[in-house]
C-alpha cells in the first residue's frame, strides 16, 4: 500500500522473485450481506465479469467490504496452509507493512495445494502494529475488488478474521519496476530500452482507465515499486490503499490530507491537498524520467544540485541538444535519436508545473503507442543521418556502459539509493 507523508518513510516493493503465475477465471452471482470479522460491514450486489474490464458497481464506502464474487473470504488456516505456515523461505519481500509470502492454492477451489501445484499467489500479511491501517487495506480490497483491468494487479482474496488483515494477489514472477530500474544482481538485469517502452505503455494503460469514465479513480500513488511486472514484463498497477475516488458533479478536485511518496506528488498537492487526476499524470512523468535516467527521484548521495531528479533533469529535457546527458548510460545504441526525444518531451509535458497544461493519460498512452508502433530503436524507423544517428552514453543518468562512438559525453555519475524522506500533511 501507499506510503503517508509523516508518518512513513520510504517505499515499499511489494514483493521481488520469480517464478511462473496463473490467473484464475472469473465469474459473476450473487453476493450476499453480513458481518464480517473485526466489524467490517460487506455488502451485496449483482457483480458482472468480462475478459476485459469491469467497473465497480457501487461506491468503495469507508468501513464496509463491497464484496465481489471474483474475490474470495479467505480463512486464516487456509493461507496458513497455502503458505507453508508463513515459512522464511516462502518469503517474497517485506517492509513497513508487513510481509509478502508465495503460496499455492487450487485454480478452481482456491482450496490450498500442494507447492508447485495450483495456482502460484502472492499473500500479503499485514503488521498488526505497522504502519498500514484498517482503512487502506479495506480501500485495497474495494478498489481491487471491483475494478478488472489487464494492466491491474488481480486480487484473488483477501482475509480479516479477528487481527489478522491479509491480501491475497495474483504473483507477478518479475517483481517490480523498481527491483528492475535500481537493484543490481543476478535476477535483475538492466531493462532494454524496448522493455521500458513496454512497461511504461502498459502503466499508462492502466492509469488511464482509472480516470475514465468507467472508473473515475485517482491512483495517489504511482512510483516504480507500485508497478508490477508478469513473466513478459506486462505491467500492472498494484497497491490501492491510497486510492480516492475523483470528483464528483461539478467539482474540480477532491480535496485530501497530502499522502503518497515524496519526489512523486504533484507540487499542487502537496501545496494544497487539491487531488485531481492530473497529479497521478505528474507521478507518471517521475517515473517516466526514473526509466528514462535510470536514477531515483530522490538521492541525496549524488552531488549537490542532483538530489532531486525532476529539478536536475527540467533543463536537459527542455533542450533537445542536451536531453541525452539524462539517458540511462546502460540503454546505449537501443534508441533512435528522435524516440528519445519525444519520450523525453512526452515526460516533460507530464511534469508541467501547470497541471492543466499536462496531458491528460489517454492522450500519453496514445503518445507512447505511436512511439512503440515507429519502432523508434536501434533497428527500426528513426534511424536516420538527419537526426544525427544513435547515442552511446558513455555516463549519464545511472548505470556504467561503454560502446558506440557518441557525439556527446557527458561525465559519468555513480547510482546510490535513498528511500523517500517524510512531508507534511493537510488535514482531511
Amino acid at each position: 500500500m501507499g506510503n503517508c507523508f509523516g508518518s512513513r518513510i520510504g517505499s515499499d516493493s511489494p514483493y521481488k522473485s520469480s517464478g511462473g503465475s496463473a490467473s484464475p477465471s472469473s465469474s459473476s452471482g450473487w453476493v450476499w450481506r453480513r458481518k464480517g470479522k473485526g466489524g467490517a460491514s460487506v455488502s451485496s450486489s449483482r457483480v458482472s465479469s468480462s475478459p476485459s474490464t469491469t467497473v465497480p458497481p457501487t461506491p468503495r464506502s469507508e468501513g464496509e467490504i463491497l464484496q465481489s464474487a471474483n474475490v474470495k473470504s479467505f480463512a486464516f488456516n487456509e493461507l496458513k496452509t497455502a503458505t507453508r505456515n508463513f515459512r522464511p523461505d516462502s518469503v517474497l519481500g517485506e517492509g513497513g507493512f508487513g510481509s509478502v509470502f508465495k503460496g499455492w492454492v487450487d485454480e478452481t477451489t482456491f482450496a490450498p495445494a500442494r507447492p508447485g501445484t495450483g495456482m502460484v499467489i502472492a499473500v500479503k500479511k499485514l503488521n498488526q502494529e505497522g504502519f498500514q491501517g484498517h482503512r487502506e487495506w479495506l480501500a485495497e480490497v474495494n478498489y481491487l475488488g471491483q475494478l478488472s483491468h489487464p494492466n491491474l494487479v488481480r486480487l484473488v482474496g483477501y482475509c480479516l478474521e479477528d487481527e489478522q488483515r491479509l491480501l491475497v494477489y495474483e504473483f507477478m514472477p518479475r517483481g517490480s519496476l523498481e527491483n528492475h530500474l535500481f537493484r543490481r544482481g543476478s535476477h535483475f538485469q538492466p531493462l532494454s530500452w524496448n522493455l521500458r517502452m513496454k512497461v511504461a505503455l502498459g502503466a499508462a494503460r492502466g492509469l488511464a482507465f482509472l480516470h475514465s469514465d468507467k472508473a473515475k479513480v485517482i491512483y495517489r500513488d504511482f512510483k516504480t515499486s507500485n508497478v508490477l511486472l508478469d513473466s513478459s514484463y506486462n505491467a500492472k498497477l498494484s497497491d490501492f490503499g491510497l486510492a480516492k475516488d475523483g470528483p464528483t458533479g461539478d467539482k474540480s478536485h477532491v480535496s485530501t490530507r497530502v499522502m503518497g511518496t515524496h519526489g512523486y506528488a504533484a507540487p499542487e498537492y502537496l501545496a494544497t491537498g487539491h487531488l485531481t487526476a492530473k497529479s497521478d499524470v505528474y507521478s507518471f512523468g517521475v517515473v517516466l524520467l526514473e526509466m528514462l535516467s535510470g536514477r531515483r527521484a530522490l538521492d541525496k548521495n549524488r552531488p549537490s544540485g542532483e538530489h532531486n531528479l525532476v529539478e536536475w533533469a527540467r533543463p536537459y529535457l527542455t533542450s533537445k541538444r542536451r536531453v541525452f546527458h539524462i539517458l540511462d548510460a546502460r540503454l546505449g545504441g537501443q534508441y533512435s535519436l528522435s524516440g528519445a526525444q519525444k519520450t523525453a518531451a512526452l515526460a516533460m509535458r507530464c511534469l508541467s508545473g501547470d497541471a492543466r497544461a499536462r496531458p491528460g493519460m489517454a492522450e500519453v498512452v496514445t503518445a507512447l503507442e505511436q512511439l512503440q508502433d515507429a519502432k523508434e530503436t536501434a533497428g527500426g524507423a528513426g534511424q536516420g543521418k538527419a537526426s544525427g544517428g544513435f547515442v552511446r552514453m558513455r555516463g549519464g543518468g545511472g548505470g556504467s556502459g561503454a560502446g558506440r562512438q557518441q557525439q556527446r559525453r557527458p561525465e559519468p555519475m555513480a547510482v546510490r539509493r535513498l528511500p523517500a524522506a517524510p512531508l507534511r500533511s493537510h488535514p482531511e
